[in-house]
């Protein structure tokens, strides 16, 4: 099939170890500084990757980082005694950084005094060639015909010492990090997506810092069920009660009181504490100690007078109403939104890409609630520009946007219905139907349109092919490529309130901060 990702027709390789074997992990400034000096002696790209503890730490340091280049070998590094890595940001100068969904680590990195000149994404790069899965492992077995080790994502990376086979992992994934680099800049080449990518990668380096979502506490799970704006103080006082203790104590939030038992309490507002701990997980010994904590956020929210209770919701990301809600907001506008994914997902399927990265979902429903005026195509554009879509991007949907945000004029037969006068009364008290039945019903039309329409399906293996269907999501925003690394503490902790959690945390697991503006966002990835 024209343009199909690069595949093995055998089984892959299984790939158990380094080809140099695991690397010492490097945790003094001696060894530091003999590392950076091999680094400055490699050549080509540097692959890095770093390894955190989501869902076991407050924190989303990074507890291990790799590095890897050719004419130097793998690097392990422990920076928590270490600290400050500028040391080995001089080392790399400004060679270019191959990342895996960069945008999850970089941050990290960041407060490690690790910042890219020139960056290569492979997982951003898979995005743009059409590849279905894009983890890591998936990746390199499709490309190169390699079966990484799987099984250690999801570790608490905080623990120390770190067990060999951990180590052994970590290495792994920056061993063939380059090779796949290479492999898919020819893909990108081939395609003609090569710029598209170069674009996307500039992006990356670009983006300022994320802010901080202004409640990430709306994020709790189960919040739908908080029905007042008092157990919406409720949930607020109890999700920042148990921030503060989490970041005290340095845990992921969720295991120190899951979502679940937080609403648990609201909605059962327990008055004391033998009340408190007949709720579940509330009666177990650890939480059990801590029961006044949780007692005096539900009291405090209680004695809220009512001009300080929180609103029903909260600010949107893009100030917008969500999708579901236009139609009886705006029906002209819902009309125009699926005139416009309809659009976004037909194109997206004629580059073989994801709606998502043709256009970040975000600025597609901005566009189509209020598209500029005059709407001319240059309009269109500017507005593209100013809200931080690339040149490639606009390139691509500047036309299809312009012709999906006219709005048709009225059927002058809607209005003529609107303005009839209601039908007589027949004997027996029915209306006369319009059809000339004996019990024609009313007539109800739909001017709106439908809202969700233009939403893409892709299928579960393999990859879009030009003419398919794209989008693993709806272009409403839940999104594959919507997420970045998330800042502490915010945002909903099922995972950890599970006892499992992810070593790349995703944007179904609530990051505290919201997209950035202009900027790609990858996904979670997985091995």
């Amino acid at each position: 099939m024209e343009g199909e990702p690069s595949t093995s027709a055998r089984e892959p390789i299984p790939l158990l170890a380094p080809v140099d074997g695991v690397p010492p992990v490097i945790v003094d400034a001696a060894a530091l500084t003999a590392a950076a000096e091999r680094l400055a002696a490699g050549t080509g790209p540097v692959a890095f990757d770093a390894e955190r503890a989501s869902g076991y730490r407050y924190s989303q340091r990074a507890y291990l980082v790799q590095i890897r280049r050719r004419g130097a070998g793998s690097l392990l590094i422990d920076p928590v005694p270490l600290g400050d890595l500028t040391v080995i940001q001089e080392a790399v100068g400004d060679a270019e950084w191959v990342l895996h969904a960069a945008s999850q680590d970089l941050p990290c990195l960041a407060e490690l005094g690790l910042r890219p000149a020139l960056l290569f994404d492979t997982e951003l790069a898979g995005r743009l060639l059409g590849y279905e899965r894009v983890g890591l492992g998936m990746m390199v077995e499709r490309v190169l015909g390699y079966g990484l080790e799987k099984g250690h994502s999801a570790a608490d990376w905080s623990t120390r010492p770190l067990p060999e086979p951990w180590l052994r992992y970590a290495a792994l994934d920056v061993e063939l990090l380059v090779e796949l680099r290479d492999a898919l800049e020819a893909e990108l080449i081939e395609q003609n997506k090569i710029e598209f990518a170069r674009q996307e990668f500039a992006a990356i380096v670009a983006a300022p810092p994320r802010e901080p979502r202004a409640e990430p506490w709306r994020r709790t799970s189960g919040i739908h069920r908080a029905r007042s704006r008092r157990q919406l103080a409720a949930v607020r006082a109890m999700w920042t009660a148990r921030d503060r203790m989490a970041r005290t104590r340095d845990v992921a939030p969720g295991r120190v009181l899951p979502d679940s038992a937080i609403m648990d309490a609201v909605l059962n507002a327990p008055a004391d504490t033998a009340a408190l701990i007949r709720l579940p997980i509330f009666s177990g010994p650890r939480i059990r100690r801590t029961a006044s904590t949780w007692l005096d956020a539900l009291r405090s929210a209680a004695a809220l007078p009512d001009d300080e209770l929180p609103a029903p919701a909260g600010p949107s990301g893009d100030g917008l109403p969500p999708p579901n809600r236009w139609a009886e907001r705006d029906p002209v506008a819902a009309a125009r939104l699926a005139r416009v994914r309809a659009k976004l997902s037909a194109l997206a399927a004629t580059h073989t890409m994801p709606v998502e990265n043709l256009l970040e979902p975000a600025l597609s429903r901005r566009i189509a609630w209020s598209p500029p005026d005059p709407l001319t195509e240059s309009a269109v554009e500017e507005t593209l520009r100013a809200s931080g879509a690339r040149a490639w991007q606009r390139e691509l949907t500047r036309a299809a946007l312009s012709s999906a945000l006219v709005d048709p004029e009225p059927d002058p037969a809607d209005d003529a219905d609107d303005a009839a006068p209601p039908a007589p009364e027949r004997a027996g008290g029915r209306r006369a139907g319009r059809g000339g039945g004996a019990g024609g019903a009313d007539r109800t039309r739909s001017r709106g349109g439908r809202a969700g329409a233009g939403r893409s399906v892709r299928g579960a293996a393999g990859r879009a092919t030009a003419g398919s269907p794209v989008g693993a999501t709806s272009s409403d925003g839940g999104g594959a490529s919507s997420v970045g690394a998330a800042p502490a503490g915010g945002g909903s902790t099922d995972p950890a309130a599970s006892g499992g959690s992810a070593a790349k945390p995703s944007a179904a697991s609530g990051p505290a901060s919201g997209p950035t503006s202009g900027a790609p966002t990858a996904p979670a990835h997985d091995r």
